[in-house]
């Protein structure tokens, strides 16, 4: 009887505790993951510096990435291929571990993400997302082939990014709500597997008890957002993990950048998609979760106002054409808009 599956992409080696980042170099040695020293380190304007003083890799050549911009990936990517080298750690944030991607698919070498920060569910995700002249891109990029998460480092990174990232993380129950509605709607093959396994990584953070900096949340919360981005690499897209809350956000960061991060707006923009599908016992959940982590909930949290946000959420699906969400099937005017604005803050300030 033939046996019929399908090879999974995956991270080869996930170390999450507190001190991971010391055994980088091991790792490297370890894994083979560069057979004749030839690594690179880009490291980001946080705590990348700090670490790369205390790594001891013979012969690494350390990379400052200055932004999470497309220019910057493409310079990093041409540096690693005109040197030739065979591997690139990246250490920092979401920003940082974005740029290193893209320069280690673009030189064709595998990539090793040390996050510092739990801001959003790219630590191992098949994407990069990169602002541009125009906005915000997503680029596929090959996974990185290991991922460390220092939780000490992470205690150490800004609130706003330190844990941000259970806004995006409980944003896939919003965006695999929107898949399952393309499917009714117009027909939309669903993968069940990447729903499966973004649904469990949301569900995980939503229902996890405790303080978000202790070790045990933080490595729920880790392995949520690493196991978001392994089911984008199921589906082949950001589908399961990215819906008319990602479309928000990308709105607002390209009408009113430097917002709030990438999880914060995550996690307000599923909010807000849920209440529009009328889920209201979900979104009691999710604001709850918000709200006891300190997340913001509402536009006012993010500082922009009612008129700011309705303009954002008229604007989204501009920022993923072909994609359909709970905004595409409304089709909500300004004025419905308003009206569905207003009303959701109510209902979450109760």
């Amino acid at each position: 009887m033939p046996l019929l599956a399908r090879m999974l992409v995956a991270p080869v080696f996930i170390d999450i505790r507190p001190g991971a980042v010391a055994g980088l170099g091991a790792l490297l040695a370890e894994l083979r993951i560069a057979r004749q020293g030839r690594i690179a380190v880009a490291v980001g304007p946080g705590q990348g510096d700090n670490i790369l003083g205390e790594l001891r890799i013979e012969g690494a050549e350390a990379f400052r990435v200055p932004d999470g911009r497309l220019d910057s990936a493409v310079t990093l990517g041409r540096q690693l291929r005109s040197s030739q080298f065979e591997a690139i750690a990246g250490i920092g944030g979401g920003k940082t571990i974005d740029v290193a991607k893209f320069a280690a698919h673009m030189a064709g070498i595998p990539m090793v993400a040390v996050t510092t920060s739990l801001g959003h569910d790219g630590i191992a995700s098949p994407v990069s997302t990169l602002n541009h002249e125009s906005g915000t891109g997503s680029y596929g990029v090959v996974m990185p082939v290991a991922v460390i998460v220092d939780l000490d480092r992470v205690r150490h990174a800004a609130p706003s990014l330190s844990t941000a990232g259970i806004g995006d993380a409980i944003s896939d129950l919003s965006a695999v709500a929107d898949w399952e509605l393309a499917a009714v709607d117009i027909g939309e093959p669903v993968d069940g597997l990447a729903v499966a396994m973004a649904r469990s990584a949301a569900l995980s953070v939503l229902h996890q008890p405790g303080h978000a900096r202790s070790d045990q949340f933080l490595k729920v919360l880790a392995e949520s957002l690493i196991l978001s981005g392994m089911a984008m690499g199921v589906a082949g897209s950001s589908r399961p993990a990215s819906g008319g809350d990602h479309e928000i956000m990308h709105a607002i960061n390209q009408l009113h950048p430097g917002t709030a991060s990438h999880g914060e707006l995550a996690g307000v923009g599923a909010l807000f998609c849920t209440h529009l599908r009328e889920d209201f016992e979900q979104a009691e959940l999710i604001s709850e979760c918000l709200r006891r982590h300190g997340l913001p909930r509402t536009p006012s949290d993010l500082g922009l106002s009612h008129a700011e946000f309705a303009q954002a959420v008229a604007y989204a699906p501009r920022t993923r054409p072909g994609r359909y969400t709970i905004l595409e099937r409304l089709e909500l005017s300004e004025r419905e808009i308003g009206e569905r604005v207003d009303a959701y803050h109510k209902a979450v300030m109760g």
